[in-house]
């Protein structure tokens, strides 16, 4: 499992939240963390104002990191669907890319990182970021290509997220291939190459939502009214509770005993507080159900049939 740490702001460069310190790496050994913020200070102070990937030859022979041969393609985060995260589970996000890279280089050796990781914000000032536990595998197609899988972890738990956060996120890519330099008293920076990609994919992050119902009386007579409850709640980040979700239309749903589907009876809104109320006239021994069709920051969400004794 990677070690958590959050890198210096460096101007201009990547602001990586997160690299590991390699187990075979001496306890008073700067981290890998450590190493990576110098790559990219060294890579700015070489190149302000240019392409952050495109390391010129000049650069390098002033001893700054070279423009590693490597490209991200395939991004895909969750398979393309937004992630639903609740308040307390840690949830664990697939990520899936394909590189492709120069014949000389090793993605298996121990002096090379490489991750996809995901944040809001400007990849300079970014608000927030998200990565995995650990790297990701990857899987040699050619010599030259390969397919990685590698996760997104996210802890709300831990606050790693604030209710804001429920927007769209970028992922971005970065590379390091470390050439026996990461263990030297002095690292000669020509020999270290660098890259990163910016916008590789985008994502959509959503707080939770949950969705009861309750009809009564059960059981009730044929005509009778029927009072049917419910309420639309979603997680709540900051402080780690669900609230209720205002003003949100919702659809009263039935289905007959025996039918496999619904069908809508009517649309109302939640209150203040996230709660529905309505009434129907009790027709046939059936399934209530509140059905919520979900927002950008909400996913949709429906309620478990509550079955009503007509008699």
């Amino acid at each position: 499992m990677r070690i958590r740490t959050t890198l210096g702001a460096v101007s201009g460069a990547l602001a990586l939240s997160v690299v590991v310190a390699p187990a075979v790496q001496a306890a008073d050994a700067p981290s890998r963390g450590d190493r990576v913020a110098s790559v990219l200070a060294a890579h700015e102070a070489a190149s302000a104002g240019s392409d952050r990937s495109a390391f010129s030859a000049a650069a390098a022979d002033e001893g700054t990191p070279y423009a590693l041969n490597l490209t991200f393609s395939g991004v895909k985060v969750n398979a393309g669907k937004p992630i639903a995260v609740g308040t307390t589970a840690k949830k664990t996000v697939p990520l899936t890319f394909k590189v492709t890279h120069g014949a000389d280089i090793d993605l298996n050796a121990e002096d090379f990182e490489m991750d996809v990781f995901l944040y809001r914000g400007t990849l300079e000032k970014p608000v927030n970021m998200l990565i995995g536990d650990d790297y990701p595998v990857c899987t040699a197609t050619s010599a030259t290509t390969a397919s990685c899988k590698g996760t997104v972890d996210i802890r709300p738990a831990d606050g790693d997220l604030m209710n804001a956060d429920a927007t769209t996120w970028k992922a971005v890519g970065y590379a390091v291939d470390w050439n026996d330099q990461l263990m030297a008293d002095e690292i000669d920076w020509s020999k270290v190459g660098y890259t990163e990609a910016d916008n590789l994919a985008t994502t959509r992050l959503q707080r939770f939502s949950k969705l009861t119902v309750n009809a009564n009386p059960e059981p009730v007579k044929k005509g009778a009214t029927l009072t049917v409850t419910g309420q639309l709640s979603r997680a709540n980040w900051e402080t780690g509770k669900y609230n209720g979700y205002a003003s949100q239309s919702v659809k009263l749903q039935y289905r007959t005993k025996n039918a496999t589907s619904y069908t809508t009876i009517k649309t109302i809104k939640t209150n203040s507080y996230g709660n529905l109320k309505t009434t129907v006239r009790a027709s046939a021994d059936g399934y209530y159900r509140y059905s919520f069709a979900g927002t950008t920051t909400t996913p949709a969400v429906n309620a478990a049939g509550d079955f009503v004794d007509v008699r």
